[in-house]
């Protein structure tokens, strides 16, 4: 089961294999219920380079500050989840639930 918050390791590659070149870590924003009953989840880029803009959140993950990147959101199907390396702190969902919020508000 894939969740909302979870961060996995995504391949990238054009073309999915058993042995990926590609990966980078990513956080699972889509909803508990799409990632049940879809074979696909929405994702943000996970960063240890801060920009400063206002839709990078700060996390601690890893014992290392790191930057959720949602100007970055895209849909990848699930074979594309390499591996669960953790998720994030139930201190940081509400600040990333706020800046989603924020973007696609009226």
């Amino acid at each position: 089961m894939v969740n909302r918050f979870d961060v996995f390791l995504i391949n990238l590659d054009d073309l999915v294999t058993d042995d990926p070149k590609n990966t980078r870590p990513a956080v699972v924003i889509s909803p508990d219920e799409a990632n049940r009953n879809l074979g696909h989840v929405t994702i943000a880029p996970l960063s240890a380079t801060n920009a400063k803009y206002p839709t990078r959140v700060p996390v601690e993950f890893l014992k290392a500050e790191r930057f959720i990147i949602l100007d970055q959101i895209r849909t990848v199907e699930k074979e594309r989840l390499v591996k669960k390396i953790g998720e994030i702190e139930k201190a940081s969902r509400g600040a990333i639930l706020g800046v989603l919020q924020e973007m696609f508000a009226e």
